[in-house]
């Protein structure tokens, strides 16, 4: 297993991570698994948990895939009680699942007179079933998997949780607003939990992600022709560092969070990964 950048040793933990079929989250599963941890990677796609899994295994760590649905109470305490049968209690839970829905989602940027009548999904178009989803989705697809895998860590010293919030929930982004919502709940709830959990161990805190160019949305930062489309312009206009982020750019802060050494005296923080997004203000 390759070291990682902050040497940060995780030999013996067991690391739980929710959403791990997805780009980000299993990328984060390896980073733990690469630090010494015993990985669950937990999705409602199991066969995608599993192909990251295996890779994992491959590399000379030790990893397990679960087939999950954060939304669901007592499949998440199945799931945390499977996890403790085959590695053991949880020391970290890294909550990653969460996303958006077209649903939720605007056509424009800006309301504008005629678009009540118009064929565009204005705001008075929202569905709500959808936008209760993307809320439930990225808030109790958070304290759900809390509830489950905290019991496991209540009175143990050194066991952390880290959620995946977002630059959306500093300044909104147009067109999103439950996505937009959702994600500022998640960084209020971080603080929440810290405080809650204060007095048994458990430390919370929270990264919350600039621009990252996947798979999962390089249709709407790219055009078919590999051209960058005008969102794209309009994200790096406003980012200082003119470019997008490398997913390898979020392991020091997921690391460094949940190092005990190096920060066992910070807890209920949501730190940027954004090359400057969240300090520029346009002018």
């Amino acid at each position: 297993m390759n070291k990682n950048v902050l040497n940060t040793d995780l030999t013996g933990k067991v690391a739980v991570v929710t959403g791990a079929g997805g780009v980000l989250c299993s990328y984060f599963a390896k980073v733990l698994a690469r630090a010494g941890a015993k990985v669950a990677l937990l999705d409602l796609n199991e066969e995608a948990a599993k192909a990251y899994a295996e890779e994992i295994v491959a590399e000379g760590g030790v990893a397990k895939a679960y087939a999950c649905n954060v939304l669901e109470k007592e499949t998440c305490y199945a799931v945390a009680d499977a996890v403790e049968a085959d590695l053991g209690k949880c020391d970290i839970l890294i909550n990653g699942a969460g996303g958006n829905n077209p649903r939720a989602t605007t056509d424009k940027e800006y309301f504008e007179l005629g678009d009540i009548d118009a064929d565009t999904k204005s705001f008075f178009d929202l569905d709500a079933a959808g936008v209760g989803f993307v809320f439930n989705l990225n808030f109790l697809g958070t304290l759900i998997p809390t509830q489950a895998f905290a019991r496991q860590m209540v009175g143990r010293e050194g066991c952390n949780i880290l959620n995946i919030s977002s630059m959306n929930a500093y300044t909104p982004l147009t067109k999103i607003p439950a996505y937009s919502g959702a994600k500022a709940a998640i960084s209020n709830f971080t603080q929440w939990l810290a405080v809650h959990f204060s007095k048994v161990g458990i430390r919370v805190n929270a990264i919350a992600p600039g621009f990252f160019s996947t798979k999962q949305n390089a249709a709407l930062l790219f055009n078919p022709d590999g051209t960058p489309t005008a969102r794209t312009g309009k994200i790096l206009a406003a980012t200082p560092m003119g470019r997008f982020g490398e997913s390898c750019e979020l392991e020091g802060g997921l690391l460094f969070l949940i190092n005990e050494k190096a920060a066992g005296f910070i807890t209920g923080v949501v730190l940027p990964v954004d090359g400057g997004f969240s300090a520029y203000s346009g002018v």
